[in-house]
């Protein structure tokens, strides 16, 4: 099942997409519909299904008004590397984290922080080199466990982290620095989430300046573990998204500019779109 939401009446409603269109379940956000099927004890497919309504002509909204969004690091060699060559780390600082048995996890923001498909996301005025970074998100229940899978672009300044690691904090959290979307798709249609390919482009002008492509096959940690240590000494609230790292890395002769178009792609999940304006 695809679940995300659309908007009536300026409200965001929860809703599930099929080839027939929005299914609404009147009265809830995507959080709202989360905390409800957990109360009645019901999966949350089961339980939208149930209170869903007929399909309506509607595009996705944005896919959640998260109440905590967090991101994990260094779960793809490529990332690891590059952002060790980055800091000229010959001890392999980040290489380290990619081996590690903890994973590294950053608070990345809350809702004021995300946007969602089409929406405008945002590059630093005070970044020479901000980058989208593709991922696949996870959508939390209140147990931990993983309702769905999207598409997040964890937007970042590279040049705040490389100037010092200690700036991390400013250079993944502002404003719109966070993409999700179009939607959630259940676990019951993903199949074998290890198997997710992940697509990017930047076009600037209507030309591609950057392309590239990765797949969950080549992550060194799995969705679960991630999960499990996100949330020792720290029961993060049904709703929060996981962004799990890149495997996509965007160099700085195509760091974001006002008026590109990021496009993230996956055929398990489809198309996340996102224009960027200084922030």
């Amino acid at each position: 099942m695809k679940l995300g939401q659309i908007q009536q009446h300026g409200q965001f409603v929860a809703a599930f997409f099929d080839a027939a269109g929005a299914h609404p379940i009147a009265g809830l956000s995507l959080v709202d519909l989360i905390h409800q099927s957990e109360a009645a004890g019901e999966p949350i497919v089961a339980f939208a299904q149930e209170h869903a309504g007929p399909a309506i002509a509607a595009e996705p909204a944005q896919a959640i008004v998260p109440p905590e969004i967090w991101a994990s690091g260094c779960t793809y060699e490529t990332s690891a590397s590059f952002r060790d060559a980055e800091h000229g780390t010959r001890e392999g600082f980040y290489a380290h984290v990619y081996k590690a048995e903890r994973p590294e996890i950053f608070f990345k923001g809350t809702a004021r922080h995300a946007v969602g498909h089409n929406d405008p996301i945002g590059a630093r005025f005070d970044s020479k080199f901000t980058a989208p970074e593709p991922e696949i998100a996870l959508l939390l229940g209140g147990d931990g466990g993983i309702l769905g899978f999207t598409l997040a672009d964890d937007v970042s300044a590279w040049d705040m982290e490389r100037e010092n690691p200690l700036y991390l904090p400013q250079s993944k959290t502002y404003t719109a620095c966070v993409s999700l979307g179009p939607w959630f798709v259940t676990p019951d249609e993903i199949g074998d989430p290890y198997r997710i390919s992940v697509t990017c482009r930047i076009e600037r002008g209507g030309k591609t300046l950057f392309e590239g492509s990765t797949s969950t096959a080549r992550l060194n940690r799995k969705f679960e573990t991630i999960v499990e240590y996100l949330r020792r000494a720290n029961p993060v609230p049904a709703g929060t998204v996981l962004c799990t790292g890149t495997g996509i890395i965007v160099k700085e002769d195509s760091a974001l500019a006002s008026g590109d178009l990021v496009i993230i792609e996956s055929p398990s999940i489809g198309a996340l779109r996102n224009p960027v304006v200084i922030v």
